[in-house]
């Protein structure tokens, strides 16, 4: 099937519901070596000031039919799994690197989000429609971030193509306004501390940390906004549906009391807004630490999950973007979920019966949920292997390190540099997630991901 897929013939005339939007200047920003392309961007400022926002999603529904054998794999997989050494691709890499990729100088079927920004941040004017589209140019995070933030030159393909320039700067403005607002809304904004193994002649040379810029806030917000008008959309047509949530945290008093320890004060009933405005504060008075105390927020607020949600009935919500009905659909060609919605859509604008019942989304939410935390369990398996392979020539040294885990299964801690994870094997008593720790390194074995400290002061706090 994958051997016999082609790219579609442009324009489809026969389709008069797919728009033609390959003069608009699509352009995507993603990750250097990132070949399965998901979603582009275009804006327009109005002369009231509002934004247009136009975000369109590759189709891959096109190229993989439901209930096809192609669908059936895709289907078992859920998402793609990225190892660092390796990624594991949901779709078929023909799909997923070509066909279905937005790539750079393509023409490409696109589901296309629309939505008003205004000068206050605020949302409206939602459409989704299927269209037609090209990418222009496929921009790097840390290139254009460093542009916008006035670290390094404008990026050459910016520089090249006539109105670039101008169109990222009214896509950063428009992240900015969509940014401001979420903040007053009590999103939760959080610097996580992300390690790429840096490797030379087959061996783990460093770990590098990378840092979030304004051009992955872009994204970020462009992204989040575009999922809610997607549950907007489906929510209008009374479409059953899958939501991503986040419950309320049930560790909400250890979040309190960590803040109490930092000199903050946060209610006793869960509120997330008193969470983004003590992490605004703490961010703002201790940078250097705030991917610590980020690392042991996410820990405690508990894991995010798919479930089926049904038009008028209120959803859970998701705690930390501080919103109640969300959704995951700018991602088809890595997350099965985004393909499951995708097809939702298209039904709903060719005004046909749902493709799935009721059973089946609630079964492919409980499959994907799972798929997504083996995914993550996987990942993190790999960091250990390359972190144990890094520090595999400094046992006996000592380290500075924060609990990020502490149950019946074991006391985790992850060191301040390198940002190496390890479990705690004596001395462990009485550590909580979010405390500072000094542990010496006793053994490791990268075969297994395991690296094994000691606690070396049991006065930290």
């Amino acid at each position: 099937q994958v051997k016999a897929a082609t790219t579609p013939s442009f324009p489809m005339k026969d389709d008069p519901a797919i728009k033609d939007l390959r003069s608009f200047l699509w352009s995507s920003i993603d990750n250097h070596d990132s070949l399965d392309l998901d979603q582009v961007e275009f804006c327009q400022k109005r002369d009231n000031g509002e934004i247009h926002v136009r975000v369109a999603i590759a189709d891959v529904d096109y190229f993989v039919p439901k209930d096809s054998l192609t669908d059936k794999h895709v289907s078992n997989n859920a998402t793609s799994v990225y190892m660092g050494i390796e990624t594991f691709h949901m779709l078929p890499t023909p799909l997923s690197h070509d066909l279905s990729s937005l790539k750079e100088g393509e023409d490409r079927l696109a589901i296309v989000i629309e939505y008003l920004v205004s000068v206050d941040g605020t949302i409206h004017g939602g459409d989704v429609y299927r269209a037609i589209i090209h990418n222009y140019a496929k921009l790097v995070y840390e290139e254009v971030g460093d542009w916008l933030e006035g670290r390094g030159p404008m990026p050459a393909k910016i520089a090249s193509l006539s109105g670039l320039k101008e169109q990222i700067q009214l896509q950063d403005e428009a992240a900015s306004r969509l940014l401001e607002l979420r903040r007053k809304n009590g999103a939760i904004e959080l610097a996580m501390i992300e390690a790429k193994a840096v490797i030379e002649n087959d061996t783990v040379i460093d770990l590098k940390i990378r840092h979030l810029t304004r051009a992955n806030l872009i994204i970020e917000n462009f992204m989040v906004a575009a999922n809610q008008t997607m549950v907007g959309f489906l929510m209008s047509k009374n479409t059953p549906m899958i939501q991503r949530i986040v419950r309320t945290p049930e560790r909400w008093m250890r979040i309190v009391d960590l803040a109490k320890s930092l000199g903050g004060s946060l209610p006793i009933e869960p509120d997330s807004g008193a969470l983004a405005d003590f992490l605004m504060h703490q961010k703002a008075i201790d940078p250097n630490h705030f991917p610590d105390l980020s690392l042991t927020v996410v820990k405690l607020l508990g894991r995010g999950e798919y479930t089926i949600v049904y038009p008028g009935v209120a959803s859970h919500g998701h705690f930390g973007l501080a919103v109640l009905d969300y959704t995951h659909s700018t991602a088809p060609n890595r997350r099965y979920v985004d393909l499951v919605i995708q097809r939702l859509i298209k039904s709903v604008l060719a005004q046909a019966a749902t493709p799935y019942t009721k059973n089946e989304l609630r079964d492919i939410a409980g499959w994907c949920s799972d798929r997504d935390q083996a995914s993550k369990k996987v990942e993190r398996f790999m960091r250990k292997v390359e972190a144990a392979v890094l520090l595999s020539e400094r046992v006996g040294e000592t380290f500075e390190g924060i609990i990020t885990g502490a149950s019946i299964k074991g006391t985790y801690v992850r060191l301040i540099h390198p940002p190496a994870e390890g479990r705690i094997i004596h001395g462990e008593e009485g550590l909580d997630v979010g405390q500072k720790v000094r542990v010496r390194l006793t053994s490791l074995d990268p075969a297994q991901g395991f690296i094994d400290f000691v606690r070396v002061n049991k006065s930290a706090k």
